[in-house]
C-alpha cells in the first residue's frame, strides 16, 4: 500500500493499492500513482472536446467506432499539441516521442 500526503492540507492522505513486483522502488511506485491524473485529465479533455461521453448506441460495433474515433482524434491532437510546444520552445523533451523523430 502506498500513502501520499497532500502538500495544502498535511491531513488529507490519499492510499492506493500497489500491485507491483517485490523490490519495486518506492520513486516508482509514486511516479504510477501521479500518473493517475495524467489520465484523468486526458479523460476529461476527451469528453469535454471530443464527445466520448457522447454516445447513446445500443450495439457494441457502434460504441467500438465511436471510441475509436474519438481516441484517433484525441491521440491526434496530443501529437499536434507536442509538435507546437516544441517548435514554440525550441527544445525537445526527453520522454517526448517527437524527440525521437528528430522533429524540430
Amino acid at each position: 500500500m502506498l500513502a501520499r500526503r497532500s502538500r495544502h492540507d498535511p491531513r488529507a492522505i490519499a492510499y492506493y493499492f500497489a500491485f507491483a513486483p517485490a523490490g519495486t522502488a518506492l520513486a516508482e511506485l509514486a511516479a504510477a500513482a501521479g500518473l493517475r491524473w495524467t489520465i484523468e485529465e486526458c479523460f476529461l479533455r476527451a469528453k469535454d472536446d471530443l464527445g466520448l461521453d457522447h454516445c447513446e448506441t445500443r450495439s457494441w460495433h457502434g460504441w467500438h467506432r465511436h471510441m475509436s474515433l474519438v481516441m484517433a482524434a484525441a491521440a491526434f491532437l496530443a501529437g499536434l499539441t507536442a509538435a507546437q510546444r516544441l517548435h514554440a520552445f525550441g527544445k525537445a523533451n526527453k520522454t517526448s516521442p517527437m524527440a525521437s523523430l528528430g522533429a524540430a
